[in-house]
């Protein structure tokens, strides 16, 4: 487990959290798994990569599809300094 700093996210997720309690619980739940290193929907070379940043320091990166369909993603990404967290979807990148 590591810190994750202040969690921050991005206009439209917030104001989806807020018209949508299923995907506020989600992102929650996202932020659990990110913060505990299950890094969801990722390459095998993206979770090597994040397992080499929590031992040597550096971002740390997570994917997850927030419904059944696989269609819509959220991104976690904490700063290497573990000072911010933000959840944001992938076209806000």
């Amino acid at each position: 487990m590591f810190e994750l700093g202040n969690v921050v996210c991005t206009a439209s997720v917030a104001e989806q959290m807020e018209s949508n309690a299923a995907f506020a619980f989600y992102v929650e739940k996202a932020l659990s798994m990110h913060a505990t290193g299950n890094w969801g929907d990722l390459c095998d070379e993206d979770w090597e990569s994040n397992q080499q940043a929590l031992q040597n320091g550096g971002r740390l990166f997570s994917a997850y599809y927030t419904d059944y369909t696989q269609t819509e993603k959220i991104w976690i990404i904490t700063e290497d300094d573990r000072s911010v967290t933000t959840v944001l979807f992938p076209d806000e990148y």
